[in-house]
């Protein structure tokens, strides 16, 4: 893709200049990962606009804003274990793989987890593993995490990701309707988990057990 390094560097600048990220880690992040890589071929055109993108089976690539102010609230450091579930693309999942230790993705759908696994090959990341797997019961062996992030939004958080948040862990998902809801940041402190919530966002609905149930994929 001709001058897609000059796109990304604008596409950082304005995620800067009219959006107000400001965690260097994360935008550095941004910066690096190439994604034109995780979009479809005649969607490639698009790949560093701010809005979101088709990927197939009724799912989405997050807009850039999004990914970035997400992550930036997650508060990732380099020694943490990370939770991600719905992977999709796998482009959240490679700004993930940047931050932290290990990443460890769950996508309910076979055919989008696959390509995600292509995709981290692909560039070469091996601190991520991809399962393809219901997100909503997450992955109790290898748990517990000291950052779990959803990207779809949810009725309420799944009881098995808050059980499997590390102490002075942090989780964050979007909980409210299937086409509308808010960013609400869990923390556990000591005993106890504290709710923030946060800005209106607008995901795919989590499916899944623990999530809107196990149908088929919706708008």
């Amino acid at each position: 893709m001709i001058g897609e390094t000059l796109l990304r560097d604008r596409m950082v600048r304005e995620l800067v200049e009219a959006r107000g990220v400001r965690d260097p880690r994360v935008l550095a992040a941004m910066r690096e990962v190439p994604r034109h890589l995780f979009v479809r071929d005649h969607l490639m055109s698009q790949a560093y606009e701010d809005h979101a993108l088709p990927i197939g089976e009724a799912q989405t690539i997050s807009q850039p804003y999004v990914v970035a102010r997400m992550t930036e609230l997650l508060e990732v450091a380099a020694e943490h274990k990370v939770l991600e579930v719905g992977t999709g693309s796998g482009y959240q999942t490679a700004i993930l793989a940047r931050l932290a230790r290990w990443v460890y993705s769950l996508e309910r759908i076979p055919d989008l987890a696959h390509q995600a696994i292509r995709r981290m090959r692909q560039l070469g990341i091996v601190n991520v593993k991809i399962q393809a797997f219901d997100g909503t019961v997450g992955w109790s062996e290898v748990a517990p995490f000291d950052r779990i992030l959803v990207t779809a939004g949810a009725p309420a958080v799944p009881k098995p990701l808050l059980e499997q948040l590390a102490p002075r862990g942090r989780l964050l998902i979007p909980e409210g309707e299937k086409r509308r809801q808010r960013l609400v940041l869990y923390e556990r402190i000591a005993h106890r988990v504290r709710r923030l919530e946060g800005e209106e966002v607008a995901f795919v609905p989590l499916m899944g057990r623990h999530g809107w149930g196990s149908g088929e994929p919706s708008e």
